[in-house]
C-alpha cells in the first residue's frame, strides 16, 4: 500500500473546500459534535460517580460498613466481641446499645435515636463522632447530638436536656416512661439532614443502667472494614455458631444505590447518543466527499490505486475528524472538571445533597468506557463511506464525467 499517496490525498481532502463548503462545514460540525459529546460524558460521569461516592462515604460513617446483630436475646455479648477482635485483628469493632427517645429542653421536644457507645472504640470507626468528641472529657450521662436537634432545642454547651425512653417504669397504678436528665456536650454535622435531626450518642454505661441491660450484652456491634463486601462472608460463617448475623451497608441501602447506578447507566446511554448524532455528520461529510470526488477516485483506480488504498483514504479521513474530536473533548472535559472543582460555580444545598460543593470523581472504568464507546462509533461511521468509495464503477464514471 502506498502510504505517501494516502497521506497526500487525506491532507488535500482535509483542507476547506471552497467549491463545496457544505462538505467542510459538515466535517467541522462532526468534529465539534464528537468533542462536545465526549466532554459532556466525562463531566456527567464524574458528577454521577462523585455524588454516589459522597453519599456512600456519609452512609459508611453513619450506617457503618458492617453491623453485627443478635438472632436471639443476649446473642451479641462481650465474649463474642473479644473473640471477634482476636480472630480479625485488622478490623475495628464498636459495641452499642440503642433506644428510641424523646429529647426535651424547655418547651421544645425532638424525637430521635440514642446510641450508647464506648467513646474510644466508636471514635476509631466513626470520624464524625470522633471530631465531635475530640478534646472532651465525657462522663456517664453526657450526650453528643446532631446539629439539627441542637438547633431545634436551642441547646447551649453544658446545658441540661431531659430524655424520655420508650421503656416504661411502673408508678403506682400507672406506667411512666423512663426519663433522665443528660448534659449536652457537643453536636456533630454529618452532612445528611436525616441523621443530624435524629441521632444522639451517650456512654454505653448510661443505657445499661437506664434500660437495665446486662453489662455483658449488646444490641449489636458496628464493624469497620476497608473491604466490607469481601469480609462479610467469613464473618457470617464465624458468627453462625453464636446465633448472630451480619449485614452490610449496601444491603441496608441497596435500593438507593441500585437506583443511582441505573440512573448513571441510563445517562451514559443517552449522552452517548450525542456522539452517535455527531457521527452521522461524519458519515454525511464523507459520503458527500465521495460523491464530489467520484472522478478523482475513478482516475486513481484506473491508474493502479488499489481498493484498499481508496478505502484507507476515507477511513483515515473519518478517523482523523472523529479522533480529533475525542482528544479535544477529553481536554475540554478535564478542563471543565478542574474549573468546577476549583471555583464554586455550582453550589448545592448541603441539607439535601450532603455537601455544598459539586462532587466530582471520574473513575478509570468510566473514562475507558467513554473512550472505547466514542472510538467504536467513529470507526463504524468512517467504515461505511470508505467501503462505498471502493464500489464506484470506474468505466461508467470516466465515460460520463
Amino acid at each position: 500500500m502506498n502510504k505517501e499517496l494516502v497521506n497526500f490525498i487525506v491532507k488535500k481532502y482535509l483542507k476547506f473546500d471552497k467549491k463545496n463548503p457544505f462538505i467542510s462545514i459538515s466535517a467541522i460540525l462532526a468534529f465539534v459534535g464528537v468533542a462536545i459529546g465526549v466532554m459532556v460524558l466525562i463531566i456527567s460521569m464524574a458528577i454521577m460517580n462523585g455524588t454516589a461516592k459522597e453519599f456512600e462515604n456519609k452512609l459508611f460513617t453513619m450506617n457503618y460498613p458492617l453491623s453485627i446483630y443478635p438472632k436471639f436475646q443476649n446473642g451479641v455479648n462481650k465474649d463474642l466481641l473479644s473473640k471477634l477482635e482476636q480472630e480479625y485483628p485488622n478490623l475495628k469493632f464498636s459495641p452499642y446499645l440503642s433506644s428510641q427517645v424523646i429529647i426535651q429542653s424547655g418547651d421544645n421536644m425532638n424525637g430521635g435515636m440514642i446510641f450508647g457507645v464506648d467513646p474510644k472504640k466508636e471514635s476509631e470507626i466513626n470520624s464524625i463522632y470522633k471530631e465531635a468528641a475530640q478534646g472532651l472529657q465525657l462522663s456517664k450521662y453526657d450526650i453528643i447530638i446532631g446539629e439539627g436537634i441542637k438547633d431545634n432545642l436551642f441547646l447551649a454547651r453544658n446545658s441540661k436536656a431531659t430524655l424520655y425512653f420508650t421503656s416504661l417504669n411502673p408508678s403506682g397504678l400507672s406506667m411512666m416512661p423512663k426519663m433522665k436528665r443528660f448534659t449536652y456536650k457537643n453536636s456533630f454535622k454529618s452532612g445528611l439532614h436525616a441523621y443530624d435531626k435524629a441521632y444522639v450518642y451517650t456512654s454505653i454505661e448510661a443505657l445499661q443502667t437506664l434500660l437495665r441491660k446486662d453489662k455483658n450484652s449488646y444490641d449489636g456491634i458496628h464493624v469497620y472494614s476497608d473491604n466490607a463486601m469481601k469480609d462479610i462472608e467469613p464473618i457470617k460463617e464465624f458468627l453462625r455458631p453464636y446465633g448472630a448475623g451480619v449485614v452490610g451497608w449496601w444491603q441496608q441501602n441497596g435500593n438507593f444505590f441500585a437506583a443511582m447506578e441505573l440512573e448513571k447507566k441510563a445517562l451514559f446511554i443517552v449522552l452517548m447518543l450525542i456522539i452517535i448524532v455527531a457521527s452521522l455528520n461524519i458519515i454525511s461529510s464523507l459520503l458527500m466527499t465521495v460523491m464530489s470526488r467520484r472522478k478523482e477516485i475513478a482516475l486513481l483506480l484506473s491508474m493502479g490505486a488499489s481498493n484498499k488504498e481508496i478505502k484507507q483514504i476515507f477511513l483515515k479521513l473519518g478517523t482523523i475528524i472523529g479522533f480529533s474530536g475525542i482528544i479535544v473533548g477529553i481536554a475540554l472535559g478535564f478542563s471543565g472538571m478542574w474549573i468546577l472543582d476549583t471555583f464554586e460555580i455550582i453550589s448545592l444545598p448541603a441539607d439535601v445533597y450532603g455537601t455544598s460543593k459539586l462532587p466530582l470523581d471520574l473513575s478509570s472504568l468510566d473514562f475507558i468506557s467513554i473512550l472505547i464507546g466514542a472510538a467504536v462509533i467513529v470507526l463504524i461511521s468512517s467504515y461505511y463511506p470508505a467501503k462505498k468509495a471502493t464500489s464506484i464503477d470506474v468505466i461508467d464514471v470516466l465515460r460520463n464525467e
